[in-house]
């Protein structure tokens, strides 16, 4: 089963930026998407950013013009860089890969948007 490595998150101030990364160990065929999901504080996980491959992308409202998925084709790790980072932009992180025989979560990583 390939695994998926989370970078990226920790503690910023409101308006600031991140960049997350996920990188899977090892080779992934046949994808289908590759995005970004997260867990509020009693909340349960929803979608956040998502590419559809090979060229769509979706994107909730709530981080529309603020976060942009994209990816590395040669080495297939996936990015979300986050901008303009609100106070409700808390919460854990996970990157997802689907591929026709697979579906892989990363571990999260907590990003906290506090002054």
């Amino acid at each position: 089963q390939v695994q998926l490595v989370q970078s990226g998150g920790g503690l910023v101030q409101p308006g600031g930026s991140l960049r997350l990364s996920c990188t899977a160990s090892g080779s992934i065929v046949d994808i289908v998407t590759m995005g970004w999901y997260r867990q509020a504080p009693g909340k349960e996980r929803a979608s956040v950013a998502v590419l559809i491959l090979p060229e769509r992308t979706r994107y909730e409202e709530y981080v529309q013009g603020r976060f942009t998925v994209s990816r590395d084709n040669a080495k297939k790790p996936v990015y979300l860089p986050i901008n303009k980072l609100k106070p409700e932009d808390t919460a854990v992180y996970y990157c997802n890969i689907r591929a026709v025989d697979m579906d892989s979560w990363g571990n999260g990583t907590l990003v906290t948007v506090s002054s």
